[in-house]
């Protein structure tokens, strides 16, 4: 039997014939033996910032990828991430990830925060630490760097195989972006890494499509573009 609400909008008292489901601070009516409990108003609903985080990732990822790939080799203009890095993949991701937490989604504030970190510490990486490192050793500081993402990145991928298909599949990709260059940095080899680069250019192709089908669902209150929800068998 469901909840029956009783008293004022504000300070409703719950009154409910489960007793097995009853929560902690609970209190048992000595006349029915029901479990009651006080709540106060209902918490205020927030929009989804899934596809707002998604979206940030993904446009800095493709930028930052075109160059990795070598689709535009001059290295001056790579500078262009850097806007992107601090403001739309670093911290419009970092306060999407708060907002996660505040919705209860741990997988979303821990991916989210964690993503729009690593944009903000690659925009001070290569802004305020690669100019002093020593030019023959460089390579072993980044390929550093990526290792410690590939390796998380990683661990969230078999998180995320229980969330949808779409978001499942921007982990697997990214893994492998990380994973290249990684590989890459470490054994100096410019054809890895731009295996890495087109990897990313994927990885941002996912991750558009997620955010553009959660917007898009949401916007029209129904299933325009799948998300191939993933469940326990």
């Amino acid at each position: 039997m469901p909840d029956t609400p009783l008293g004022s909008a504000t300070g409703d008292t719950i009154v409910s014939t489960d007793r097995m489901g009853m929560t902690p601070g609970a209190h048992t009516r000595p006349d029915t033996g029901m479990a009651t409990s006080t709540v106060g108003p209902a918490a205020p609903v927030i929009a989804d910032p899934g596809p707002l985080g998604l979206a940030g990732f993904a446009m800095t990822t493709m930028v930052l990828s075109v160059f990795n790939a070598n689709i535009i080799s001059d290295a001056k203009l790579e500078a262009v991430v850097l806007p992107l890095a601090l403001f739309y993949g670093g911290l419009v991701q970092l306060l999407a990830g708060m907002w996660e937490f505040r919705k209860g989604n741990t997988f979303g504030a821990t991916a989210f925060s964690s993503f729009g970190a690593f944009w903000l510490s690659f925009a001070a990486y290569v802004k305020f630490v690669v100019p002093d490192l020593p030019t023959a050793t460089e390579y072993k500081a980044t390929g550093l760097f990526l290792l410690a993402w590939a390796i998380f990145t990683a661990y969230m991928l078999l998180a995320s195989l229980r969330t949808t298909g779409a978001i499942a599949m921007v982990f697997l990709t990214l893994t492998a972006t990380y994973v290249l260059l990684c590989i890459g940095a470490f054994d100096q080899n410019t054809t890895v890494t731009h295996a890495g680069g087109i990897v990313g250019l994927v990885t941002a192709g996912f991750a558009w499509y997620a955010s553009f089908a959660v917007v898009t669902n949401e916007t029209w209150k129904r299933t325009v573009l799948p998300t191939f929800p993933l469940r326990a068998r």
